[in-house]
Formats: C-alpha cells, sequence, structure tokens
C-alpha cells in the first residue's frame, strides 16, 4: 500500500509526477544541468527537462538556426532563422517555464568552454554530432568528477550511454579502430585541426531524436535520485525493426581519460587578476615545494614562426581553434613553425600573462603540480572564482558545495 503525502496530493504543475513513489521534486529543481549541443537532441533535451521541472540549466552551442533545423527542433520558429541557436533556445525555455535559470552560452566546448562551467553542473547532457566534442567533454568530466550523458542519431537510429566519473570503462574506453582513425584524419601533423568535414548534416528525424533525448533524461532522472543507471552501457534503438538492446563496453586499460583532479581551490578574483608566475607562487606555497608546474586544461598556440622570412606571430588560442590553412605565412605561403604550449615551470617568457592572456576560456582550471625527483609529486586545481559570474551570470550564485 502507498502512503502519500500531504504534498502528494498538492495539485499544481507537477503533482502528477510526484505521484511517482520515489519523485523528489526538490532534487530535479535544484539539480544543476549542462546541455551541450542546442540542435535536434538538444531541443528534446531542454523540453523535457523543463517539463520536469529542471531550473537551473546551460545551454552551450556555437551555431545559428538554418531553415533545415525547424523540421527537427521544437524549441525554434521562422523568426529564428539567424539566431544563435542557444538564444532562441533559452527564450524558449523561459516561455514554457518561466520560472527556470538559463544560461546560453555561444562557444564550442572544446575550446570556449572553461572546466568551471563542468565542476559547476551536476550533471552534463550532450547531443553532439562529432567524436572531438565528446572525448573533450568526456576528459573534462572525469577531472572535475561528473557524470554526463551521451545521445547519438542518424536516420532513424540512435544510441544513448551513460557514463560516471571515476567508473571505467568510460567514452574513449568505447572508441575502436575506426573511430581513432577518422579522428587522426582530422588532425594534421603538426596537431592543427584540417577544414572541418560537413559534419552536423548528418541525416535525421524528429522521432528519433524525441526517443534518444528521452531515454537520456530518464538516466538523468534516476541518476538523480540514486537508482540504477545504464552506466558505462549503451541503449540501442533500431528504428527499421523498433528493435532494443543494452550494449556493454570493457574498459581499455591504456585510456588517457582516466584522471580526477584530486583537489580545488577557488581563487579570489578573476582570471585577470593573477599572472602564471603570481598563481606559481601560490602554488609553491599550497604544496609545500620549490619545483613547481602549471598545467593548462587545453594544448595552446603561442606563435606561428616563418623560417622562410622569419616572421613571427604571436596568437595565444586554443589548438583546436587554429586550422591548418592558417599556419602557412600570409607573405610566402610556407608552412610555418607552430609553437605550442601546455604548461609553465617558471623559466618561460609568458610569466607575467594573466590567465585571460593565455587563449585559455574564462572560469578554466589550472593544475599545480609539485616536482619531486624520483616520486610523484602533490596536485591541486585552481579556479578563479570571479569568472563565474562573468560565464554563468545568475547561475554562479552558491557556487560552492
Amino acid at each position: 500500500m502507498i502512503t502519500l503525502r500531504e504534498d502528494d496530493l498538492r495539485e499544481d504543475r507537477f503533482s502528477r509526477l510526484r505521484l511517482i513513489p520515489w519523485w523528489d521534486q526538490t532534487k530535479v529543481s535544484a539539480c544543476r544541468v549542462l546541455v551541450v549541443g542546442a540542435g535536434a537532441l538538444g531541443n528534446e533535451i531542454l523540453k523535457n527537462l523543463l517539463l520536469l521541472g529542471f531550473r537551473k540549466i546551460v545551454i552551450l552551442d556555437l551555431d545559428r538556426i538554418e531553415e533545415s533545423n525547424l523540421s527537427r527542433t521544437i524549441l525554434f520558429r521562422r523568426r529564428d532563422i539567424g539566431k544563435f541557436k542557444v538564444h532562441a533556445a533559452a527564450e524558449a525555455c523561459r516561455e514554457i517555464e518561466p520560472d527556470c535559470e538559463v544560461t546560453p552560452l555561444v562557444g564550442n566546448v572544446m575550446e570556449d568552454c572553461g572546466l568551471g562551467v563542468f565542476e559547476w553542473s551536476d550533471l552534463i547532457l550532450a547531443g553532439l554530432d562529432n567524436r572531438e566534442a565528446r572525448l573533450w567533454i568526456n576528459r573534462a568530466a572525469w577531472k572535475v568528477g561528473r557524470p554526463w550523458i551521451d545521445g547519438a542519431i542518424e536516420g532513424i537510429n540512435g544510441v544513448a550511454r551513460v557514463f560516471l566519473p571515476g567508473q571505467a570503462p568510460c567514452y574513449e574506453c568505447t572508441l575502436g579502430e575506426v573511430d581513432w582513425a577518422i579522428l587522426e584524419r582530422r588532425m594534421s601533423c603538426n596537431l592543427l585541426m584540417h577544414d572541418p568535414a560537413p559534419e552536423g548534416k548528418v541525416p535525421t528525424t524528429p522521432t528519433i531524436s524525441s526517443i534518444i533525448a528521452g531515454i537520456q533524461v530518464q538516466e538523468a532522472m534516476k541518476l538523480i535520485h540514486g537508482l540504477p543507471v545504464l552506466a558505462s552501457r549503451g541503449f540501442v534503438f533500431e528504428g527499421m525493426n523498433h528493435s532494443s538492446y543494452a550494449v556493454t563496453y570493457t574498459e581499455n586499460p591504456d585510456c588517457m581519460s582516466h584522471y580526477t583532479i584530486p583537489s580545488l581551490i577557488r581563487l579570489p578574483g578573476r582570471s585577470g587578476d593573477w599572472t602564471l608566475e603570481a598563481l606559481r607562487r601560490r602554488a609553491q606555497m599550497d604544496l609545500q615545494a620549490e619545483e613547481v608546474v602549471l598545467e593548462f586544461s587545453r594544448d595552446i598556440v603561442q606563435r606561428l614562426a616563418c623560417a622562410t622570412c622569419g616572421k613571427v606571430e604571436d596568437l595565444y588560442v586554443p589548438a583546436s581553434r587554429l586550422r591548418y590553412g592558417q599556419a602557412k605565412c600570409p607573405d610566402d605561403g610556407q608552412m610555418r613553425v607552430v609553437r605550442t604550449i601546455h604548461a609553465y615551470n617558471g623559466t618561460e617568457s609568458y610569466g607575467g600573462r594573466t590567465l585571460d592572456q593565455l587563449g585559455l576560456p574564462l572560469f578554466d582550471v589550472l593544475v599545480a603540480r609539485s616536482v619531486v625527483p624520483g616520486g610523484e609529486g602533490r596536485e591541486i586545481g585552481y579556479l578563479p572564482e570571479g569568472d563565474g559570474r562573468d560565464v554563468l551570470g545568475p547561475l554562479a550564485s552558491g557556487g560552492e558545495r
């Protein structure tokens, strides 16, 4: 016999949901969600989140709305063509649930999203169309200890899968030889990206996006309520014969994603208030070590140097943003030498640069590691807390757990 609480009998927007015995609407409304991708899957994910009562959402996407999007996206209208997807999606979210707090972020998850955004979230839901972005999310989620739920669709087929922090196998473990071959084809010999392939043009339907996004959000609901989920497994749906099954993945012992930042210190101020050298000195005190290395969250192209004409161009941009063709010298067309950086040990010339002058996104995490000869050093992550308001807006309030 089920005993209903007085709150369960109250008739309001979520009263039918609270009739589910294990349902806790307070947990739902308090959950902080990062949605990466605002296309077909992202629209359905957002719609489901709002109908269920999620109220703290960050949406990240780079693209603008095209007319072809309108056949697969419930949140967009013809008047939205040309707008950034995240802006139109945020407006639609507020129309569905005026009490929700939604922050739209225009950007590429690999280049423009600091690890602080991942750390802010309680869970991450992704609706993406490329492996590079999924791989980046996977590594970022592991670093800050957050679960993420992946969705992929093509035609009338799709898959949804759940990856928990610190629990292998992860997304990278699932990649096979074909996946790595595709990733390597996108990368040049000097680690710059070739011009993007026509991804994002994958044929899909609104029906398959509804199914897969529905599974993703349902797994999210179970996850925040402590119920069993598709941990390191995938739900595969084949639409032609309406067959579905779960696949189990195996751990790759050589996987590069299995790293979690052991502890995180929230720095006072913003990225512009801290130089690399000042942060290294702070880390020396915190780690009680003289030799300390600051490691960046991603590779940065510091400069391009032409061996033929001798010209040097300082850039400080994420390596994934620079395309192969951009490395050619504009004067003589020769391929320039690409100088990338990923750390600072106190001897490099760029120690006087502030964190926001390195090409890293705002609200990012830098990891300080003490150097111990013949042994393993200690590690601490640093997050400029003042960046939170600039990036997340009102959602930054109460960011520390």
